[in-house]
């Protein structure tokens, strides 16, 4: 049977690569952009089964909007497609208010609304689901990040709660955590280059110059491939509520968690102290 998908950010990167190959699995896709036009060839590509929907996910009305006209142009949604978003680049000094605010209208708010303004109708199916764009940031932090991995830290948590609320309605919740992916240029994407820049503070060039050095040496994974496997995982009858895509950030991911285990560990004299004394009343 196939399936009706909502995926927001069509317009390029992987979620252009995931709308593609949803259609040509022979599914359906309402494909959003903050430009109508950047799904033209999209829709000349694939007529009837695309329908444009041009949105903004920091609009909240618009949100709703462009939710309900999917629901009802199709007649069902079945996946739910959190993509929208960006990285600000910038260390924690550097980020101004804006930056901050602008970084998480996007990134969350944006994904929450989606979220709530399709759970009515996937509730309704009792089917669904819902399938958020996180990061490897999402897991773990690096330096010039701090905008743009506490936005997905955050989605991390919101998914995590929403997927316990919702299953019981027979609505799945599966949380993609990317690796770097090759852009058109088929090279890995370098973040301060691609993503939006704080103001520099010239402070910190020297940690901006150790961070070029490293970013883009991951390997590229292939938009494409990560499309084909979302495919596979929307198929699922019991699907992974956290997925990494690529191979890059796994090794890293493992010292992460590891050194993470290990402070709780040596610490935990000290955590059972500052528990007090059972049973003792605070005064």
């Amino acid at each position: 049977m196939s399936k009706v998908w909502f995926v927001t950010g069509s317009s390029r990167g992987l979620g252009r690569s995931f709308a593609e190959a949803a259609l040509s699995h022979g599914d359906k896709v309402a494909a959003t952009a903050r430009s109508a036009g950047s799904l033209g060839d999209l829709v000349a590509a694939h007529g009837d089964a695309v329908l444009p929907l041009e949105m903004d996910v920091t609009d909240k009305a618009a949100v709703f909007e462009g939710v309900k006209r999917a629901a009802e142009h199709f007649g069902r949604l079945d996946v739910i497609v959190n993509n929208a978003g960006y990285a600000q680049v910038g260390a924690v000094e550097e980020l101004t208010e804006q930056d901050l605010r602008d970084q998480l209208e996007t990134n969350l708010f944006g994904a929450v609304w989606v979220i709530q303004a399709a759970l009515p109708y996937l509730r309704a199916q009792r089917s669904g689901h819902i399938v958020q764009l996180s990061s490897a940031a999402g897991l773990m932090a690096m330096p010039l990040s701090g905008a743009y991995s506490a936005s997905k830290w955050a989605l991390e948590a919101v998914n995590e709660s929403l997927a316990q609320e919702v299953a019981g309605f027979g609505i799945k919740v599966t949380i993609i955590e990317p690796g770097g992916f090759a852009t058109r240029s088929g090279r890995n994407p370098d973040p301060l280059n691609n993503g939006h820049m704080s103001a520099p503070n010239p402070i910190y060039d020297g940690l901006r110059r150790r961070i070029a050095g490293f970013a883009g040496k991951q390997p590229a994974g292939d938009p494409a491939a990560a499309a084909e496997a979302l495919l596979k995982i929307v198929e699922f009858e019991n699907p992974p509520l956290r997925m990494l895509f690529g191979q890059g950030f796994y090794p890293m991911l493992q010292q992460v968690y590891a050194d993470r285990l290990k402070t709780w560990a040596d610490w935990q004299d000290l955590s059972a102290q500052a528990h007090g004394a059972p049973g003792r009343e605070d005064r």
